[in-house]
């Protein structure tokens, strides 16, 4: 196209109106080549479409090896990882370092600016310790407040952010391993995104083997109590609400070639009676 060869692949059409597109990318699937040259692919056509893309990214697989060679345990408490000191520290070095850094050489190699930092950096991400009645989950953060100067700072620029969920504690200065699809979720709202798209390794809810095109909150609150949505995607549907209903035009459960194709799951507030 004639708009990609007269400025740099990392910059938006400014021809027309843009808007942030945050896309939530989890870890399981980073390590897979064919993967980020998808999401490479699904960027490229983000900024065609003349759209601010932001990445935030997981990396729990990664995290639970290095844990394992390292000798620790990984415990979980009602389905979240309980993150101790030790654990702290290979967390913050694989998503802030190593997870990081593969998705922004895998962007940069493509010819998108891109830079990688942590929800640490700036202040971007404030957190407080999340409580939960069933145990001490250790450094686990609950967002409390987004700062969006960096991010901002970086598109102005024409770079694109990728995002770490490792946030930086507002009460003791500490750092904090925070759910990503939380961190997307506050990032989305903050920023008043037009869409947040959570990647997945499925094309989206499924019921009865065929992909959902859209789901109102009642609705999927029901499919999880009737058993139709399990396991991981609980959470990505609830966090899908949560930015829908808190300013997000529109949340969109998908896999990767469904951010390109523009298929997947929408997840749309509950209608008013």
């Amino acid at each position: 196209m004639e708009i990609m060869e007269t400025q740099p692949t990392g910059t938006p059409d400014k021809s027309a109106p843009s808007f942030t597109v945050v896309v939530k990318v989890g870890g399981n699937e980073l390590d897979d080549p064919a993967f980020l040259d998808g999401l490479i692919l699904a960027i490229q056509a983000i900024l065609k479409d003349g759209h601010i893309p932001v990445i935030v990214h997981g990396g729990g697989k990664t995290i639970a090896h290095y844990q394992q060679k390292l000798g620790l345990e990984a415990k979980f408490i009602d389905g979240l990882r309980v993150t101790d000191e030790a654990s702290m520290d290979v967390a913050e070095m694989v998503l802030s370092g190593l997870t990081n850094k593969r998705i922004v050489r895998a962007l940069v190699n493509a010819g998108i600016r891109a830079a990688g930092f942590s929800g640490v950096d700036d202040g971007t991400i404030y957190v407080e310790q999340m409580w939960h009645p069933m145990g001490d989950l250790g450094r686990v953060g609950d967002v409390q407040d987004v700062d969006t100067h960096l991010i901002d700072t970086l598109v102005a620029g024409g770079i694109v952010p990728v995002l770490s969920p490792i946030s930086f504690g507002a009460l003791d200065a500490l750092s904090y391993n925070v759910n990503a699809d939380h961190a997307a979720t506050a990032i989305a709202a903050k920023l008043g995104a037009i869409k947040l798209i959570f990647v997945s390794n499925v094309p989206g809810i499924l019921v009865a083997g065929r992909v959902a095109r859209a789901v109102t909150a009642d609705q999927a609150e029901q499919w999880i109590e009737e058993g139709i949505i399990t396991g991981g995607m609980i959470p990505k549907v609830r966090s899908a609400i949560h930015a829908v209903q808190n300013g997000v035009a529109q949340a969109v459960i998908t896999n990767i070639g469904g951010v390109q194709e523009g298929s997947g799951t929408g997840v749309i507030g509950s209608r008013k009676a």
